[in-house]
């Protein structure tokens, strides 16, 4: 990849801040679709209400997404990439253990989110169907949106790419329309700026029938803030602080709008003004303009899925490499930087939406399911956020009434939202508490592996390689032999690859090659190391490759392999008389180390869960070979049982006989 391709995004141009708009801010855009109809409920509308609501939704917006996300948490970036785990792998040099526990907490929350925002966008978009068709099933609206979702899980295959040339023009009239239509709303009845004012926002809580908990509506204008950090990568952070300030600005016109439009009609219900599905969103349109709305809504409802299924991609990217998560097939769909496809996770997702579409049925019970999983994440993300400004040494009076703010506003959210665990915030939090397993399993499992992997020094079986690299009489196994290894120093060895080479059975070579894979906490490098242990029969090859990089150590070996030849550093002509007269190349054979649990293992009971578990997700898991984009036809396999306590003696007794 060439380096202008990967910073195309991240420099501030036109055409970067449109895709900005098409990738990042659906979800935060197409807010306006649901907060309004959910602060207002079925209650009668009342103006001090109306305009206590739309003054928490813009101090909202200004504390957590501006403050918060786009000015703070942006700074926080792994090489350009975004989201909680890159924050993570930013604060994890402070050697705090713990840490670990908001990072896989806040990983799980958001994508349970990711599950659940596609059904509620398209969902609230779909339903203004209903101001043509009152009598609509809502089966059928359930099928229609089971339809989109299907049609949006699959382009993703295709890439970002394709998707933010459909979609940047798009959002840019999305965003149009929102602010046109609330402008004309706002100038009507002018004195709705007053709303401003952050005491309308206080006063609401004391009004509203609610009381504190209509906060967990309120909440739902920030959801996206996440997913806009997780994103990053994608775009770069010049080009959504920039493009940040024109959708604020719609995305208040047109809450203003509403609160204007819902003033005029003080007195009534949502559901006299619009009939069952009654939402202010669709009412302050003119009639003739209706059908318009409705397509673009369900169009920016559609995108605003995106950036949630596209910040999935890259969050399991990350846990992929922080040891998070099993290894899965990844796909690089375009050349363009930060865009990847992960096949698994895609259908994963869009199970899981069917589910919540199909369990929920309307927007408005999957307003109970939303914003619990989400606030969590944010929550976790002030935590690790704290750390990061900890060790960027920020001045402890500008740090702590900061960091103190927003866990305050956070909680308070939290426990606005817990009312609705009953309600549907059960699926989000199971859903969350499912990934948490997967993760902490998967974490604790390598560290156990780790903790129980013998390494040896390789000057101690140098010689005895040599040898049995001259040793005729032994049947020759291949002329190259490649071992993969996990040992980190150039001068180790795992023991069971010396006792696969020497003891399993005595495997004669005329090379061996070592190859380690660094992968590194930058996204794009591609380097390599060779080490020669002994002249023309051991190396040890290194590569250092950022996390983005696909790992095609096949390729990449072969590569390392023709510039040592042109050096003249190896010769790779085959050793057997007759070949090597005809200078042809000799047999390359891979072997890779499989381990399975053993039977002797006395194992603590939570061990015993932890391995029992992580070999069954191994089982769904890539292999390894196909993990290293290896040719399965040279690659040997060989089981090892894993011991981690072995037994203590036995205490047998040998019977003597008396003869």
């Amino acid at each position: 990849m060439s380096a202008s391709h990967k910073n195309l995004h991240s420099k501030l141009s036109i055409g970067g801040l449109l895709i900005t708009l098409g990738i990042i801010y659906g979800d935060i855009g197409t807010s306006p679709l649901y907060v309004m109809k959910a602060i207002l409920g079925d209650h009668t509308i009342n103006a001090d209400i109306v305009l206590g609501g739309i003054s928490c939704v813009f101090w909202t917006l200004t504390l957590q997404t501006t403050i918060k996300y786009v000015l703070i948490t942006l700074s926080a970036d792994n090489h350009g990439e975004g989201g909680i785990f890159a924050l993570y792998a930013l604060v994890k040099k402070t050697k705090i253990q713990w840490l670990i526990v908001p990072a896989i907490i806040g990983g799980s929350a958001l994508l349970a989110d990711g599950i659940i925002t596609p059904p509620i966008s398209i969902s609230s978009a779909v339903e203004g169907i209903r101001a043509f068709y009152p009598t609509m099933q809502t089966q059928t609206i359930v099928y229609i949106v089971i339809t989109i979702l299907f049609i949006l899980f699959t382009i993703q295959q295709f890439g970002t790419k394709l998707v933010g040339k459909f979609f940047a023009p798009m959002m840019l009239i999305w965003f149009a329309m929102l602010g046109t239509l609330g402008t004309i709303q706002v100038l009507n009845y002018p004195e709705v700026i007053k709303a401003i004012n952050p005491y309308y926002a206080y006063h609401l809580l004391s009004i509203h029938p609610d009381g504190f908990f209509v906060l967990g509506f309120v909440f739902l204008c920030t959801t996206g803030a996440e997913a806009l950090y997780s994103d990053m990568g994608h775009c770069g952070r010049k080009n959504i602080r920039i493009s940040w300030m024109f959708v604020k600005t719609t995305l208040v016109l047109n809450y203003f709008g509403q609160a204007a439009y819902l003033i005029h009609h003080e007195g009534s219900t949502l559901q006299q003004l619009g009939g069952e599905n009654g939402n202010p969103f669709y009412l302050i349109m003119p009639h003739w303009f209706l059908p318009f709305g409705i397509v673009v809504a369900t169009l920016a409802a559609v995108i605003a899925s995106q950036a949630l299924i596209s910040g999935s991609f890259t969050l399991i990217n990350e846990a992929m490499r922080l040891n998070f998560w099993p290894k899965v097939k990844i796909k690089y769909p375009t050349e363009v930087k930060g865009q990847l496809y992960i096949p698994s996770i895609n259908w994963l997702l869009f199970f899981g939406c069917v589910g919540i579409v199909l369990h929920f049925e309307k927007s408005g019970n999957m307003e109970h399911a939303y914003g619990l999983a989400i606030i969590l994440c944010m929550i976790m993300t002030t935590i690790l956020l704290n750390y990061y400004l900890i060790m960027k040494r920020v001045k402890l009076y500008f740090m702590v009434p900061l960091i103190t703010i927003y866990l305050l506003i956070e909680f308070s959210f939290l426990f606005a939202n817990i009312t609705k665990f009953a309600e549907g915030g059960y699926v989000t939090l199971i859903i969350a508490s499912l990934l948490i397993s997967v993760m902490t399993i998967w974490y604790l499992a390598k560290k156990i592996n780790k903790n129980y992997t013998k390494v040896v020094k390789i000057d101690d079986y140098k010689q005895v390689l040599v040898e049995l690299s001259q040793d005729l009489s032994i049947p020759k196994y291949a002329t190259h032999l490649v071992y993969m290894t996990n040992a980190n120093r150039v001068d180790e060895l795992e023991e069971k690859i010396i006792y696969s080479i020497l003891q399993k059975r005595p495997k004669r070579a005329d090379i061996y090659w070592f190859v380690h894979v660094n992968i590194l906490t930058e996204p794009y490098k591609t380097q390599y190391k060779v080490t020669e242990i002994a002249k023309d029969d051991i190396y040890r090859i290194d590569f250092n490759l950022g996390f983005r990089e696909p790992t095609k150590i096949n390729l990449m070996f072969r590569e390392v392999i023709k510039d040592m030849v042109k050096r003249g550093e190896v010769d790779i002509t085959s050793r057997y008389e007759s070949l090597n007269k005809n200078n042809i190349i000799g047999d390359f054979k891979f072997v890779l180390s499989e381990k399975f649990l053993s039977n002797d293992n006395d194992l603590r009971w939570h061990e015993n869960i932890i391995m029992n578990s992580y070999f069954f997700i191994k089982k769904l898991s890539l292999s390894e070979e196909r993990a290293f984009g290896l040719d399965s036809s040279s690659v040997k396999v060989e089981k090892f049982p894993m011991v981690l306590h072995a037994p203590e003696n036995i205490g047998l007794t040998r019977i003597v006989s008396k003869e």
